[in-house]
């Protein structure tokens, strides 16, 4: 006889039971009818994620987008059938992209029937946007984790600059279910140490330590002990030695409340795909269960073997009222607590009203800088980190920082203080040299109001690619910023010097990649990604001084918007110039040479193909007008993707190498970034054509 969960709900102990298995049936027949999925750690969980809604997360039904809910994040992706029973069963109603109530469930009966198919609600991993209820997208192990460490981050900047006395706006903790494959992706080191550093209380992991992975008993690679790295960490770490315990798995959660010093992180012990013949094997993790074994587990469970996708009268309405009657509760407080923080703190409310719609402030480009021309200029990181500066004025809640670089990204938030321990309302966010966890931390905290950025040079986007990715997926809108983007990094060589890099980022579906070539350039820049309210941003920066270009002589920076904009032309020309970042005071250089020459050019400045191709094809032919075939571009990355812009016919001046390590004139001359052979080049294309 199978041991039954403990529960410690006198009279409603029954429904208990019947609702943890409710779960856990729902899961396998979901899995079972898509013939995909992921059964086996649902039919484990199902008694932790059963107590956990039922007696202490804090969330309304009716209105589940309320700020001070507790925040579920479901970081074993692949056990999305949990979440989504979970989602149904407490009866959470739909909020759709916009923000308003529908009124329908967020989740139904027939959308689990429909799991992993095309338009469903249940997609195979939670998507954010998709499900309400889903918090966050996940999926790759341990961004889930780093995601909470930002959305613990974003409570704790968010209770001390909106908290007052009498006013408690926030106060809410973030939940996380992570498993044995979060625990091995480095990310989730990188963020649980800094949450450890940081002191998060708001903070609990609850790790399912089933000991099973797809490709057999984690034995086969992972043998560590889990809890002592979280206790070197600074975690308060605790123990259940078996997760149909429902007893001692709400002390456990007791216990992390009472907590005020360092996050919580709990191991539970559990038996992927319980009840199942196929318990304990990696069988139970990534298939479906098969007919027969299905049946054997319903009547180890008691549970009608006949039937499908059942869930039995009372069940859903005991999970509901569970639920509703604490998370209504505290919603209506704190609905009653913020109309009186409105009539005392009407500014404070104004800027929390815009946080959530992802407005701006009144007057936020008040004050911004402009630059004037300066044959030697200045590096785009340092403009840059002067708006960004500036913006950070009027924008309070901008808020991030860089992976141990910010004297070198720029990026330091002068006057706003580091967030600490000790300074939660400090707005620069030290990462460490965290890259992966700094991109995953940006995404939880811009799922909680913050308008965040993070830093690093553009080489290591390598090490924080799946934030990325994900940021775009999700649609949010962090600002990305990455200096040292070229050979222009010089004597560091080829280790630091990015060339694949701008070509994997502008392949990235919905995010913004711009590189200006001047400061002012880089100002239009941070205007349009601090603009952003469904997309991320990445910002492309130069190391070196970039000239600042006359703008009475060249058409003015705002047509970065536009994503590329003629800076200047001859009437009738027969020759164009594309430059971005660095390369664009190279190519005008070139233009003004050929034009001593009596040759027809004009120059495109092209900082954005994401924002060029948006435009309508009128504008795209009067910038790279149909007729002229000698197009020549110029930038220090990988030549993919300029072949659209060039043409057949066109060339390009960029690295089909790494680089070296040397003075950036030495590696400009040697990869042929001067104006010399540009105009060489131009030249050969002109007479071509002729």
């Amino acid at each position: 006889m199978l041991r039954q969960p403990a529960t410690a709900r006198g009279a409603f102990e029954a429904l208990d039971r019947l609702a943890i298995n409710t779960i856990r049936t729902l899961a396998m027949d979901a899995v079972e009818k898509a013939q995909s999925g992921h059964p086996g750690t649902p039919m484990a969980l199902a008694p932790v994620g059963y107590t956990l809604w039922s007696q202490f997360l804090r969330i309304d039904p009716n209105v589940p987008d309320w700020p001070n809910r507790d925040r579920f994040v479901l970081s074993v992706g692949h056990a999305s059938m949990l979440l989504y029973a979970l989602i149904h069963l407490a009866g959470i109603k739909e909020v759709d992209a916009e923000g308003r109530a529908t009124g329908l469930p967020a989740v139904s009966l027939e959308d689990i029937k429909n799991f992993r198919q095309m338009g469903s609600r249940t997609p195979g991993h939670p998507e954010y946007r998709v499900t309400t209820g889903v918090e966050t997208t996940t999926g790759p192990l341990g961004q889930g984790c780093g995601n909470s460490v930002g959305m613990a981050v974003a409570e704790r900047w968010l209770a001390q600059h909106f908290n007052r006395d009498g006013f408690t706006l926030f106060d809410h903790d973030v939940y996380v279910l992570c498993g044995d494959g979060d625990m091995m992706e480095g990310v989730s080191g990188e963020a649980a140490s800094l949450a450890g550093h940081l002191k998060l209380s708001n903070l609990c992991w609850i790790y399912d330590s089933n000991r099973i992975s797809i490709e057999g008993h984690t034995d086969l690679a992972f043998t560590e002990d889990v809890g002592k790295r979280f206790e070197s960490y600074g975690w308060n770490v605790l123990h259940v030695d078996d997760a149909n315990d429902t007893e001692a798995f709400a002390r456990a959660i007791e216990s992390f409340k009472a907590t005020d010093d360092r996050p919580t992180f709990v191991v539970v012990h559990s038996i992927i795909g319980w009840g199942s013949p196929k318990a304990d094997s990696e069988k139970a993790h990534g298939e479906p269960l098969g007919a027969d074994a299905i049946v054997a587990t319903k009547k180890a469970y008691g549970w009608p073997e006949d039937k499908t996708f059942y869930v039995p009268d009372g069940v859903a309405k005991h999970f509901n009222e569970a639920i509703a009657s604490r998370g209504r509760r505290l919603r209506e407080e704190w609905e009653a607590t913020f109309a009186g923080y409105r009539e005392t703190y009407p500014g404070m409310a104004a800027e929390l009203d815009a946080m959530r719609k992802g407005a701006l402030p009144p007057g936020w480009e008040s004050g911004l800088p402009s630059f004037d021309p300066d044959p030697k200029g200045v590096a785009s990181r340092e403009s840059a980190g002067k708006v960004l500066n500036a913006l950070a004025g009027n924008v309070p809640w901008l808020v991030g920082g860089s992976a141990d670089l910010s004297p070198s990204t720029k990026t330091e938030l002068k006057n706003f203080g580091s967030f600490q321990a000790d300074n939660p309302g400090g707005r620069t966010m030290h990462f460490g040299v965290r890259e992966h966890a700094m991109g995953a931390i940006a995404n939880g905290m811009a799922l909680s109001y913050i308008k965040p950025f993070a830093a690093t040079f553009l080489v290591f986007a390598d090490y924080m690619r799946a934030p990325v990715r994900l940021a775009a997926i999700m649609e949010l809108p962090v600002t990305f910023v990455f200096t040292h983007d070229s050979i222009g990094v010089g004597e560091d060589g080829p280790t630091h010097q990015p060339i694949e890099h701008l070509a994997t980022l502008r392949a990235t579906p919905g995010l913004d990649t711009i590189r200006p070539g001047d400061a002012n350039e880089a100002a239009e820049a941070w205007k349009l990604a601090v603009r952003q309210t469904r997309r991320p941003s990445a910002l492309i920066l130069s190391r070196q001084a970039l000239p600042t270009l006359d703008r009475s002589r060249y058409a003015a920076a705002a047509g970065v918007a536009r994503g590329a904009y003629i800076l200047a032309s001859a009437d009738d020309p027969e020759l164009i110039l594309i430059g971005t970042g660095s390369e664009l005071s190279l190519v005008v250089g070139a233009y003004e040479k050929l034009a001593a020459e009596g040759v027809r050019a004009r120059v495109v400045s092209m900082p954005s193909w994401s924002r060029f191709e948006e435009q309508d094809d009128a504008y795209k032919q009067l910038v790279l007008t149909p007729g002229i075939e000698a197009r020549l571009a110029v930038e220090q990355g990988g030549a993919i993707g300029w072949d659209r812009y060039v043409g057949a016919r066109g060339r390009t001046i960029t690295m089909s190498t790494f680089g070296a390590s040397a003075p950036l004139a030495k590696l400009q001359e040697k990869f042929g970034f001067t104006v010399d052979h540009v105009v060489e080049a131009a030249r050969s294309m002109i007479l071509q054509e002729a």
